[in-house]
Parts: structure tokens; C-alpha cells; sequence
């Protein structure tokens, strides 16, 4: 924990120009990150494409403001988003993930034996709250409501008190940030596609900035997609997010019909599941020569085992439809 503490007391603010940060475009509109990265900050992915929802969020980011929470479906990249916002500012994230049985000093810190000695070890929160960190909660919805109403004094900006470590008062550092992620707004799970997440109380819900996060177009996609793997042929990669977008339909139950249930699959692309599949469609060529066809073998392997049998079915009978060259394939 002192390496920790060490390494965040020695971050250093500085103001980048938010246009340059995320379009190479000066703007003259300022963005408060840091001079370096550290252990906490993510990992930039270069590849990574800012799409629409990235709007809200650099304007959230650029002053103090209510925390952001982030809805959406899975895979839909809420959580990247944040991430490599903060990677581009140089921010470091402490992330945590919710569930039922998290409970507030899970978040704030505990105490802990060190050299014999009671010491009190930082949590996620504490350690964004002292030093000018992001707080990035995941799965909110999925947080017992009354462990989540515990933070609303935090919520209105008010210092943390942890009577833990001889009642420490914790005032919010000025680059303090606060951002939570779900599938659902908060207000319950209409679809029954998200399993266990909770309808949260509607007073810290309505501390909360909202932003709904979808799926990336179809351009952005096929960007992607060209960028990390350019040996697939462009025909390819275009039909790839065309059957995406549709897997993606049928998960939300939309495609022909919102009202036709039986149109619904369970399992859905997520950016991250498309790029798999095509790294390995790549990697899946060499099984051509045993008559095998590489596009739809690789697709059970990033998603289609994670289906029903039923489900894979579909998905067979789409990637049929989709890459008809594939019809009489294994």
C-alpha cells in the first residue's frame, strides 16, 4: 500500500487541448489529465475508435460535475469507453465490479495486519477520492440498492469520513471522478436479459448523470476491423459486422418484429466478439485443405458455443444466409 500512496502523490495535472486528445483536431477547449501514466492508468489500445456516446463522456470528464452512469447493452463497450478516455488523460481508474453481496468498506478500505501493526489499506474509492482518481463502479445495477444508497453523500460531492482510520476526513480532490456502468437504467430489467440486476432507489439514481451507450456503427466497426486485420478480404470484414448487427438484433428481439419473442437469442457480438472471430477466421485458414470452412469454425469458437443448441442453430442458419459461399460448408 505505501508503493501505492508513493507513486499517486507524486501525479502532476496538467491541461490538454480536448480536440487534439481525441480527433488530432486543436478545438481550444481544455481537458484536465495528468503528466504521465502510472500502474493505474489502462492501457491505450491504439486501434480504439471514439464513437458517439464518447461525446457525452469527454464533456462529463472536462469539469467537476455529477457522477456518469453509463447504460447500455453488453458489449457495447460502456466500459472501454471510460477506460481509454482515461488512458488518453493519463488518469488513473480504480475499478471495482457489483454484485449483491459488495458491501460498502469493500469500496473504502479495511484494516489490515502489517509488521505486526493494524494498519488501515485504502479501497478503490478512498484511493480516487484522496488523490484525483476515477471511480469506476461496473455493474451497478447488479449492487444491493441499500449498500448503494451509502453513497449518496459522496454523490453531492461531500467529504468521505472513515472512522476505520481514526475518523479520517476525506475531502474530494478536484479531479475526482465518479462513473458507473450497467445494462439496465437503474429502473429495472424490462427484457429479462440481465439476470439479477436490481431496480435501484430512485433517489441515487437521480444523482446520476445519465448516458446511454449503444453499439458502434457499422463504419466504425468495419475501421476496426481493417486496421486490426487487413489480411482479411474487405468483402469479409463489411459481412462480418452485417451478421453482428443482425445476432445483435436478435438478442434485443427487434429483428422483423420487436414483438416476436421467438426471434430472441440469448447470446449477443459484442466489438470485442467480432474481433475475435475474425483473428480467428485467420488463424483457422490452414483447416481449408481438410474442407473445412474457417469463417463459420471460428465462429463457434467466439461464440457460438457459448449458445443453446437452439441458439447455435440460428447463428448457422444467419452465417448461411449472410456468406451463402459457405452453405455447404462443415
Amino acid at each position: 500500500m505505501n508503493n501505492i500512496v508513493n507513486e499517486l502523490t507524486q501525479l502532476k495535472t496538467v491541461e490538454f487541448d480536448a480536440g487534439m486528445v481525441f480527433s488530432g483536431k486543436e478545438s481550444g477547449r481544455k481537458i484536465t489529465g495528468y503528466e504521465k501514466s502510472l500502474s493505474f492508468t489502462p492501457k491505450e489500445d491504439k486501434n480504439y475508435i471514439f464513437h458517439n456516446s464518447s461525446r457525452d463522456v469527454v464533456v462529463w470528464f472536462m469539469n467537476p460535475s455529477d457522477p456518469l452512469y453509463l447504460f447500455g447493452p453488453t458489449g457495447s463497450g460502456k466500459t472501454s469507453l471510460v477506460k481509454q478516455l482515461a488512458s488518453k488523460l493519463n488518469y488513473p481508474v480504480f475499478e471495482i465490479t457489483g454484485h449483491s453481496r459488495l458491501e460498502y468498506p469493500d469500496m473504502i478500505g479495511h484494516l489490515s495486519v502489517e509488521n505486526g501493526n493494524m494498519k488501515f489499506q485504502y479501497g478503490p474509492l478512498a484511493l480516487a477520492m484522496k488523490f484525483g482518481g476515477l471511480f469506476l463502479l461496473n455493474e451497478i445495477d447488479l449492487l444491493d440498492p441499500a449498500t448503494a444508497a451509502g453513497l449518496n453523500t459522496i454523490l453531492d460531492g461531500s467529504p468521505l469520513c472513515v472512522p476505520e482510520n481514526n475518523g479520517e476526513l476525506i475531502n474530494p480532490h478536484p479531479n475526482f471522478r465518479f462513473a458507473a456502468t450497467a445494462n439496465t437504467n437503474g429502473a429495472s430489467d424490462e427484457t429479462g436479459l440481465y439476470q439479477g440486476t436490481l431496480r435501484q432507489n430512485l433517489a441515487f439514481l437521480d444523482r446520476f448523470w445519465l448516458c446511454e451507450v449503444g453499439y458502434p456503427d457499422a463504419k466504425a466497426e468495419e475501421q476496426l476491423l481493417e486496421l486490426a486485420y487487413p489480411a482479411l478480404p474487405a468483402t469479409i470484414r463489411t459481412k462480418m459486422v452485417a451478421f453482428a448487427g443482425e445476432v445483435r438484433k436478435l438478442f434485443m428481439g427487434d429483428e422483423d418484429s420487436s414483438d416476436n419473442m421467438d426471434n430472441r437469442i440469448e447470446v449477443t457480438f459484442s466489438t470485442r466478439t467480432l474481433l475475435r472471430w475474425a483473428d480467428l477466421t485467420l488463424r483457422f485458414q490452414p483447416l481449408v485443405t481438410q474442407g473445412i470452412r474457417p469463417l463459420n469454425y471460428a465462429l463457434d469458437r467466439a461464440l457460438g458455443y457459448r449458445a443453446t443448441r437452439e441458439s447455435r442453430a440460428v447463428l448457422h442458419e444467419l452465417v448461411q444466409r449472410i456468406f451463402p459461399e459457405t452453405n455447404n460448408s462443415k
